[in-house]
């Protein structure tokens, strides 16, 4: 029978507590080399911007989703690049950019259009030396190294994706404080859905 106990992993446990130990603790050692002072500065960044723009393409851009939602809710004029009612970035505005490997097309043209128009770019991503890395006025590098376990148990971007949920959120956290939000403030923009 197919998820029966009889297929658990030889290793001692099932894949699935195999993979969220896994995940856990790749996404916190790459969450631990991040610079604190570095996140300071994005929220200041987003503090001082009229607008805030956020993108990412793929499982990439449900993280970035997420983040542009937890920052309206916490009082940004945020909008989600791509969507029909997104207005124009403006010199001065802010962009996100979620991006694993800095080198996909829609990200390098978002940061090439970003950079024309005099707006200041934050990238996210798990690639230093990419060319989006390079464009960034501020970058947040979640670096995951390779081994074994990582095609097996966190295929794909899926490092990537959970440290970039983490590392959002707790941009967030740092963004209630500056602006002395709570989670009752955050709950009263928080937006009805049906």
């Amino acid at each position: 029978m197919p998820g029966s106990a009889s297929e658990a992993s030889p290793a001692g446990g099932s894949d699935f507590l195999r993979a969220v130990r896994y995940i856990g603790a790749k996404v916190t050692e790459a969450l631990a080399r991040i610079d604190p002072p570095n996140v300071s500065r994005v929220v200041q960044a987003i503090q001082r911007a009229p607008q805030v723009f956020v993108y990412g393409a793929g499982r990439s851009g449900i993280i970035a989703r997420a983040f542009a939602m937890r920052l309206v809710q916490v009082g940004v004029t945020a909008f989600v690049i791509g969507e029909s009612v997104t207005p124009i970035v403006r010199k001065g505005d802010l962009v996100v950019i979620f991006s694993n490997r800095g080198e996909s097309q829609s990200s390098l043209q978002t940061a090439n259009i970003v950079r024309r128009e005099g707006a200041e770019l934050v990238v996210i991503t798990s690639r230093g030396t990419s060319k989006l890395s390079h464009a960034a006025n501020h970058l947040l590098l979640l670096a995951f190294s390779e081994d074994a376990d990582r095609p097996v148990l966190a295929p794909l971007g899926t490092l990537f994706e959970s440290g970039s949920l983490r590392l959002s959120d707790g941009i967030i956290a740092e963004l209630m404080q500056a602006r002395g939000e709570n989670e009752e403030s955050l709950r009263q923009r928080h937006a009805i859905m049906v």
